[in-house]
């Protein structure tokens, strides 16, 4: 049942006798969930008055209470905003309705506050800050919630099976948000203390500043992206950046520790929470609900058909590395082979030409496995000290051998004659005999 502002004037009148109400007026608020009104006595004081209108806004309204229980005067005090602080509560039917001290300022709608100069946008962006700076202890206080981020990821999945065995979202949807929820790079984000119903209405706004914030009922440790959900449903990219900066910039965060999907979440819940709805007035059989919720659904999808939606995460902020072909591998492997059987060519022929053996040209050409022996072979001819490589084989190089003297002095090697022919250790030899005497040895 709806309760007019004046219905409220009279509850907040039972609620605190002695107050004499001059006037009232309507106050914004979830119209599914709450009533309010803003009542003035005749000493100009103001007060609002929030009157649930089911057991479940009842609900939130008890946990606020025990959440503004929670801000003690030394955390108050270090808030860049301010807190509504109770007056006084009147229980009509099982359901309390609570008298809150007025604050300063006005909710304003969410083109004002697109449109508001820098010194408003770096205010809401200070006041998000502090709330995710919350000690926890706030929240263990109330004995409310704390989910860490897979906890929520798995949720969500759970929740999209639920809501895909409805057969009332559009396929493309549940495709959508399934890819989502499947990219685990997007939620390796650190749960905060979050508002949960942070948006322009719980925000007041006076000369321009962002001074308070209201509708503490659902305040829990989670997904700091919750507290941006309402920036989904503005078109302007410029304040949103603008926004998100001024956050990170009061978050004053290591730059390894930025929350670089805040965002991208923040667009997938906006999108999921019309799933919710439809859910919500599934399980309450209220058709009116779900219809509206059927029509938002259709009309996202269409969105997202035509202009492709908003960025929720799927894999667009990564780059995908160009594959390597495997030919092109296998050609450089080829190239690589061809080069080889050259030099292999060279060097059979150079040893053909220092007199191999016929049988010994073959040996080498057709054993492509290279050997215990082969190896040591190898490995000998690199480990020979100051003298060239086979390499030099091909310009016809030969191999000059010097006598050591009794006096352990090096006798340099003579030209050959007549009278050192019969001495073969002092004649020039090839590197085709070095291989065979190592072979042999």
């Amino acid at each position: 049942m709806k309760r007019t502002a004046m219905e409220l004037a009279a509850l907040a009148s039972a609620a605190m006798p002695g107050l004499d109400i001059v006037q009232a007026a309507a106050f914004p608020d979830d119209s599914r969930a709450f009533d309010s009104a803003i009542v003035t006595d005749t000493d100009n004081n103001h007060w609002r008055v929030r009157s649930p209108r089911n057991s479940q806004a009842a609900f939130r309204l008890e946990t606020e209470i025990q959440v503004l229980s929670g801000f003690t005067p030394a955390i108050r005090a270090h808030l860049p905003f301010r807190v509504p602080s109770v007056a006084g509560a009147v229980q009509i039917d099982s359901l309390r309705t609570f008298i809150y001290h007025q604050m300063p300022g006005q909710p304003v709608d969410l083109d004002t506050i697109t449109g508001a100069e820098n010194q408003t946008i770096d205010d809401i962006g200070r006041i998000v800050a502090a709330i995710h700076k919350l000690p926890q202890s706030v929240v263990e206080t109330a004995d409310l919630p704390a989910y860490s981020a897979e906890q929520l990821r798995s949720r969500s999945l759970s929740e999209l099976d639920q809501i895909a065995l409805t057969g009332k979202v559009p396929s493309v949807l549940l495709r959508r948000w399934e890819n989502a929820f499947e990219e685990r790079q997007m939620w390796t984000f650190t749960p905060r203390v979050v508002h949960g119903d942070f948006d322009e209405a719980s925000l007041l706004i006076d000369r321009n500043r962002a001074v308070g914030v209201t509708a503490w009922t659902d305040l829990h440790i989670g997904d700091p992206a919750q507290d941006f959900i309402w920036l989904a449903s503005t078109d302007s990219l410029e304040f949103r950046e603008a926004l998100i900066s001024a956050y990170h910039r009061h978050m004053d965060l290591p730059a390894d520790y930025v929350d670089l999907h805040i965002l991208r979440r923040a667009a997938l819940a906006a999108e999921f929470s019309l799933a919710k709805y439809l859910m919500s007035g599934i399980n309450a059989s209220n058709n009116e609900v779900v219809a509206e919720a059927q029509a938002m659904l259709d009309e996202l999808a269409s969105d997202i058909a035509a202009t492709g939606g908003q960025d929720i995460g799927q894999r667009f902020w990564e780059s995908t590395p160009e594959p390597t072909a495997p030919a092109d591998t296998a050609s450089q492997y080829t190239q690589d082979n061809a080069l080889a059987d050259e030099e292999s060519v060279a060097a059979s022929n150079a040893a053909t030409t220092s007199g191999a053996s016929a049988e010994d040209e073959e040996a080498e050409h057709t054993d492509k496995t290279p050997t215990d022996e082969a190896l040591a072979t190898q490995t000998a001819h690199e480990e020979l000290p100051e003298l060239q490589r086979p390499e030099a084989e091909e310009d016809g190089a030969e191999l000059l051998v010097h006598s050591l003297g009794d006096d352990n002095q090096i006798i340099p090697h003579q030209p050959t004659t007549q009278a050192s022919a019969e001495d073969e250790d002092t004649q020039p030899i090839s590197w085709q005999d070095v291989r065979e005497n190592l072979d042999a040895d």
